[in-house]
């Protein structure tokens, strides 16, 4: 089989999968509504004798549910900053501003421009996961309603002051007076998105365990699913271009390498693998998807082992209760 069927192999199994995981998404939405409306009907009075039911007062939120909220939250500070990336990536434009409003202090984004492709499958994977970016964003802040945080601070910059050249740097990718560039080319952007999306996927991977809400357990299941999709096109296509410039490989290692001592203890990172073994998958030994807790998240985001409160794409940090790293230093 060549390199050009299996690419467009896998165009067309994305783009079932995302015809049926935006499906997903609406039926999360109408879950939701339901939920609520037995929410109210449970709060009547089921007496004949009482010609007319009145809705219990509104309760005070448990403990678990407020926890479920925190969770969400800080899963929408990710999207803020995948969004983006993607969004300037693919488009050259920043994330709407209805869609950057809510609690904390909102910022706005340092960096960032249209990457001029040569490769058309890479820049349709660059609009496909723009688009996918946005709808989780305007998808997590419906579900949060007044309680969803604003976007803090990002800075995606790709010269010497950018997120992206600090993490390549501090993985030896680059020297210590060069500067990676995201936007500069096919490859370039494909180094960036692994930098953000294989994160992004150990986030949702760690947080399912700790949701309570069925309802929010399954929206966060389905973009989870999503994140997979889109990690696992970025890391293919790396590989195969990995074939025809393997020092790709080895810089993805050492990206990988960094990730893994800024969290702490066990695997929770994994390269892609070389020319002769691919690693499409990150996985543990039952096939599983390698999670991080958030603090470890934190780590990797704002560059550093300690437990800080901001740095790297976070300079003021994330806005939510779940906003300091863990301390692996």
């Amino acid at each position: 089989m060549t390199d050009q069927t299996t690419i467009l192999d896998m165009m067309e199994s994305a783009g079932h999968a995302r015809a049926a995981r935006r499906r997903f998404i609406r039926l999360c939405g109408g879950a939701a509504a339901m939920a609520g409306s037995l929410s109210l009907l449970a709060g009547c009075d089921d007496d004949d004798a009482q010609s007319t039911p009145f809705p219990d007062p509104t309760p005070t939120p448990t403990p678990a549910a407020n926890a479920d909220l925190d969770i969400l939250n800080f899963a929408l500070s990710l999207e803020y900053l995948e969004g983006a990336y993607y969004n300037q990536a693919a488009f050259g434009q920043v994330v709407g501003g209805d869609l950057t409003t809510g609690v904390g202090t909102q910022g706005g984004v340092t960096g960032g421009r249209q990457v001029s492709f040569t490769d058309p499958v890479v820049a349709d994977y660059a609009r496909e996961i723009a688009y996918d970016e946005l709808a989780h964003i305007r998808f997590l802040r419906t579900s949060l309603g007044s309680a969803a945080v604003a976007q803090p601070a990002i800075n995606i910059a790709g010269d010497a002051t950018g997120a992206f050249t600090a993490a390549a740097r501090a993985a030896g990718v680059i020297g210590a007076n060069e500067t990676f560039d995201p936007y500069a080319n096919d490859e370039n952007f494909l180094v960036g998105a692994y930098l953000l999306t294989d994160v992004g996927v150990t986030a949702y991977r760690g947080s399912a365990r700790l949701i309570t809400n069925k309802t929010f357990l399954e929206a966060s299941a389905g973009i989870l699913a999503t994140e997979c999709y889109h990690d696992a096109a970025i890391r293919s296509t790396l590989w195969s271009k990995g074939l025809t410039r393997s020092a790709i490989y080895g810089n993805i290692t050492k990206i990988s390498d960094t990730r893994d001592t800024l969290d702490g203890g066990g695997d929770t990172d994994q390269d892609i693998g070389n020319a002769a073994t691919a690693n499409f998958v990150p996985a543990d030994g039952n096939g599983l998807a390698l999670g991080r807790t958030a603090p470890q998240v934190l780590n990797v985001v704002y560059q550093n082992r300690a437990a800080v409160t901001s740095g790297g794409f976070f300079p003021t940090g994330v806005n939510g209760n779940i906003r300091t790293s863990a301390a692996n230093a």
